[in-house]
């Protein structure tokens, strides 16, 4: 074998050789493909985020909205209560010319009607022993209110008297508007500690200090489902 041939051997052995080696895998596709895998964890932390997001917002805004409601229905019920009130004095002032020996009976309403005046409990400072004093300070007013009505009907010229009358219906109709006013506060008050108490927004009521708010009692609740009477004439 000439020098020649030896040459073309080896040229051939060369390209036989390079045929079967493997070809490295190009740097740049690996950094691609790295790179795209980074891509997606970071849009799934995203999506994540925005979804933790929108769902703290709407949790958020639904609490501050059910908060709003029990501030509304408790105001409306001290609106209704206050509006008794407001009538006690012309009604002692109408009758006490007429029952005048009453004398322990027309302290009792006035005094009553006191109490109520110096109670001035804000829905935002409501506990129970609160809600509790204020529930029985208006009982106390509405067994006075009622005690007076029922001895007016022993006696005939009260009982025709127009202002009386007027003040009469009034009460009464003020009784259905506070039986009302209790009731949607009841439920006002029911949505919000449902919410407050109920995963996972328990968690964002507590970041943001809200908790569950006092309610009438279940004894309180049943005297609701009817209008109180005040045994009127």
């Amino acid at each position: 074998m000439d020098y020649t041939e030896i040459v073309n051997a080896q040229n051939a052995a060369k390209k036989q050789s390079e045929k079967q080696a493997p070809r490295p895998t190009p740097k740049h596709n690996h950094h691609r493909s790295s790179s795209g895998r980074w891509w997606k964890i970071l849009a799934v932390i995203v999506a994540l985020a925005l979804s933790l997001s929108v769902f703290y917002i709407s949790t958020y805004n639904r609490l501050q909205t059910l908060d709003e409601a029990t501030d509304a229905s408790w105001s409306q019920v001290l609106n209704t209560y206050k509006r008794r009130a407001d009538l006690v004095p012309q009604l002692v002032q109408t009758v006490q010319s007429y029952v005048a020996h009453e004398e322990k009976l027309l302290t009792e309403i006035t005094e009553a009607r006191t109490n109520v005046g110096k109670m001035h409990i804000d829905s935002k400072d409501l506990t129970p022993e609160k809600l509790a004093e204020f529930q029985k300070s208006q009982q106390q007013l509405s067994t006075a209110i009622g005690r007076l009505l029922a001895v007016s009907e022993n006696y005939p010229e009260l009982k025709s008297n127009e202002l009386y009358q007027n003040l009469q219906a009034q009460l009464e109709g003020n009784e259905n508007r506070i039986t009302v006013a209790r009731r949607d506060y009841i439920e006002a008050v029911k949505a919000f500690n449902v919410a407050v108490r109920r995963f996972p927004g328990n968690i964002i009521a507590k970041r943001i200090g809200m908790t569950v708010k006092p309610n009438f009692s279940v004894e309180d609740e049943a005297q609701i489902s009817t209008p109180p009477t005040l045994n009127l004439p």
